[in-house]
């Protein structure tokens, strides 16, 4: 089974903030994959399914970002999901807007809903995409993190979140896992 988890923030008020960039490119991968989401579990709201002839679950945690780690920790632990087969998507504030940067572990670095992960799952060894949002000018990142896309930046924020649907495709059509080169 392989468990793609997109980190944001549920509730309409957070739809199209930086925060929800994972939840923005799992809704894209449900999409292309024609799974819905249908469930809650493990504080999660789930898309299950089958693709490419392997089963995947797809999850949007409803703890709120900076406790990810929560739901991903029981998916990982209720399916006994091997780590190789977890991929974790999120926003960057460290990349420039748009900048995608996939690695097959690390740190959370400045990424909080990250960090929670890393610390519950007790280990770095698991895939990320992480996308670039920028950082705030004149703004508390908090604020900026929490507040609506311009459009101008959502238009390129819309090409990377498609790049990032198509590598997580492209991962489990050919390797099979997430390991990522």
């Amino acid at each position: 089974m392989f468990l793609i988890v997109g980190l944001g923030n549920y509730g309409k008020e957070y739809e199209r903030t930086p925060h929800n960039m994972g939840f923005l490119t799992v809704d894209k991968v449900s999409e292309e994959m024609g799974i819905e989401f249908t469930k809650n579990k493990c504080h999660a709201l789930i898309a299950e399914g089958f693709f490419n002839g392997d089963k995947v679950m797809i999850a949007k945690p409803q703890t709120y970002m900076n406790n990810s780690g929560i739901s991903l920790s029981e998916l990982v632990s209720k399916f006994k999901i091997p780590l190789e087969n977890i991929i974790v998507i999120s926003d960057d504030i460290d990349l420039p807007v748009g900048k995608i940067r996939y690695k097959a572990h690390g740190s959370g670095g400045t990424h909080n809903g990250l960090r929670n992960c890393v610390q519950l799952l007790g280990t770095e060894n698991f895939a990320r995409i992480r996308i670039g949002v920028g950082k705030p000018i004149n703004m508390d990142l908090a604020d900026f993190v929490l507040s609506n896309i311009p459009k101008e930046t959502m238009d390129i924020l819309e090409k990377s979140i498609a790049e990032a649907k198509d590598k997580i495709i492209e991962m489990i059509k050919v390797n099979h896992t997430f390991k990522i080169n």
